[in-house]
Formats: C-alpha cells, structure tokens, sequence
C-alpha cells in the first residue's frame, strides 16, 4: 500500500476505534474479547483497504465485519492480545442503575450468539432490520425470527422482573 493509503486507514481506524469498541463489548460483553475482535476487525481490514474504495458504505461494512468475526469466534477460541488499559466508553442515553445494567448483560450472555448479534444491532445500535440482515448475510425474515426468539429468550431469563417489561418494545 503507498503511503497515503497507510494514512488513510491509520486516520479512519483510529477515529472508527471508539464505536467499534462499543459495538464489540455490546455484542460479547467482556473488555478483553472486545479488543481481539476490534484487532481482528482491524487486521482484516488493512489488506483490503486498497479495494475498499469501493465500498459505498465504509463503516457498515466494518461493522460487518466485525460482527460476522463475533460470530465465528463463538465456533472457535479467542486470542488474547490486550489493547486497553480500561473498559470501553459505553454510552447510556437513561442510567438505569447498575444492578439493571448487570442483570441485562448476564441474560444477553446467556442468549445464543446471532440471537445477541440481533438484539445488539437492533436494539443497542439502532439499526433497522434490512440493515442488520445486510450485516449478517442473512433475509429480513431470519432477523425478525431472531429478534423475535431473543426477546423471548430474554424475558425468560429475565423471568418476573419489571424489566423484562421494558425490553424489546414496539419497533
């Protein structure tokens, strides 16, 4: 790659840092596998950057990424390659507490992995079903199952509690 295309990544990768951190540790829920797939993400990225100019939508296309790599790391092991000193900047639009916050992440963890990749993209990052099955390889319809079965799947786990009532809304 010239030089210029060198800091053309460097340049956008450094500033795609911060949300692609967020978007890792949403979808895995542990600083550490956050970073290797942000690394991994990154290093994949580097050899294709000299084609990506055609790419029409950089960063969806980074996302994908990044979560196909989730994805594929639940069938094998993580490295462990530490590139943060510290958890990642995880924004909140209402705090809910810590103890709702804890709750939600011990269910997401426990619902199967697209069924997290879904609810994380929908519901954490806003994205609109088309979208979300764009970054997934997958129909419209399997999004909406997936959505479908992981909110029922986090109800469940989250029994009783007033807050399985305030997940998975209308959308």
């Amino acid at each position: 790659m010239s030089e210029t295309a060198d800091q053309e990544y460097v340049a956008y990768v450094t500033a795609r840092l911060p949300a692609l951190r967020r978007l890792a540790y949403a979808l895995c829920g542990d600083a550490d596998q956050a970073d290797d797939l942000v690394q991994e993400t990154a290093t994949r990225l580097y050899p294709r950057w000299s084609r990506l100019g055609e790419v029409e939508r950089l960063d969806a296309y980074v996302r994908t990424v990044l979560v196909r790599l989730f994805l594929d790391s639940r069938r094998r092991g993580w490295w462990r390659v530490h590139l943060f000193g510290g958890p990642p900047d995880v924004r909140s639009t209402e705090d809910r507490g810590v103890e709702d916050r804890t709750v939600l992440r011990a269910a997401l963890d426990r619902v199967p992995p697209r069924q997290r990749a879904v609810l994380v993209l929908r519901f954490l990052h806003d994205l609109p079903v088309e979208e979300v099955a764009r970054t997934l390889g997958c129909s419209a319809g399997t999004v909406k199952s997936q959505t479908s079965h992981g909110l029922a799947a986090m109800r469940r786990l989250l029994g009783d509690r007033e807050l399985a009532g305030r997940i998975g809304g209308e959308r």
